[in-house]
C-alpha cells in the first residue's frame, strides 16, 4: 500500500516546529552558559560555529542572537558580530540605580492590589528557587532568581515597566560574580523571602527596605570581566 505523501502545508508546519525547537535549545544553552559564566562578557558568539554545533541554518542562529540582544545579554556590533554583553562599571551602577527606583515603585503598586493567590504564586517561586540552589542546579536557580523580580513587576499590569525591568535584570544578573565575596549572602531566595513576607504582612515600607538591601547586595557582587578569546564549543558543552 502506497502511503500518501505529506502535504506541503504539513511539511511546512513540521519544519517550522523543528526550527522553533532548535531555536529554543540554542537560546537556553547560551542563556545558561552566560549565567554560569561559562561564556564571560565579551565572548564572541560566532554564527558559523553555532550553526555547526546545532546543525542549523544561519537565520535560526540570528533569531536567537536577536532575542538575546533584546534582553540585553548580547551586543550586536556592525561588521564584527555578536558578543556577550559587557556593561561597564559605570553602566552597572546606573542600572542598579534604575532598578532601585523601578522596584521601589513596583512594590508600592503591588502592595495595593496583589491578591493572596498572586502572593502565593510568588511564595511557590521562592521555594523553587531555594530547592534549585540546594540541589546545586545553578542555571535554574539563577533563572528563578531573576524571574522573581519579573513576576513582581508583572503584577503591576504595566507591560512597559516589565519590558524595561527584564532588560535591566538580565544585564545586571550576567555581571554577578560566580564566586561570592567572603561574608556576602549568595542565597538570594532568603532576601526574596523577606520581601515577600513583608508584602504578605501588609508592610509596604519594610518590603521596600528589604528590596533596597537586596539590590545593594547584588550590586556589591558585580564583577565585570573582559575575555576576548574563548572556546565557544567547549563552553556550550558541545566539544
Amino acid at each position: 500500500m502506497i502511503k500518501p505523501a505529506k502535504s506541503p502545508r504539513r511539511a511546512s508546519v513540521a519544519g517550522s516546529s523543528a526550527a522553533v525547537s532548535t531555536e529554543e535549545a540554542i537560546y537556553q544553552d547560551v542563556y545558561d552558559a552566560i549565567m554560569e559564566h561559562r561564556l564571560p562578557p565579551r565572548t564572541k558568539l560566532t554564527e558559523q560555529i553555532l550553526c555547526q554545533i546545532y546543525d542549523t541554518a544561519r537565520h535560526t542562529v540570528r533569531k536567537v542572537l536577536a532575542r538575546l540582544a533584546t534582553e540585553g545579554l548580547v551586543e550586536l556590533e556592525a561588521n564584527r558580530g555578536a558578543f556577550i554583553a559587557s556593561p561597564s562599571a559605570a553602566e552597572a551602577q546606573d542600572m542598579f540605580e534604575m532598578r532601585q527606583i523601578i522596584e521601589h515603585a513596583t512594590l508600592e503598586r503591588v502592595a495595593r492590589g496583589a491578591t493572596p493567590r498572586q502572593l502565593g504564586a510568588l511564595r511557590k517561586l521562592v521555594t523553587e528557587e531555594r530547592n534549585a540552589y540546594i540541589a546545586g542546579d545553578r542555571p535554574r536557580w539563577i533563572r528563578l532568581s531573576a524571574h522573581f523580580h519579573l513576576e513582581l513587576a508583572q503584577l503591576t499590569g504595566n507591560t512597559l515597566l516589565v519590558d524595561t525591568l527584564r532588560r535591566l535584570v538580565s544585564r545586571t544578573t550576567l555581571l554577578i560574580a560566580t564566586v561570592e565575596a567572603p561574608g556576602q549572602n549568595a542565597c538570594s531566595f532568603d532576601e526574596h523571602d523577606q520581601v515577600l513576607t513583608a508584602l504578605e504582612n501588609g508592610d509596604t515600607a519594610l518590603a521596600q527596605q528589604h528590596m533596597a538591601h537586596h539590590l545593594h547586595n547584588c550590586e556589591e557582587r558585580v564583577q565585570p570581566e573582559d575575555n576576548e578569546h574563548f572556546d565557544l564549543r567547549a563552553a556550550l558543552g558541545k566539544s
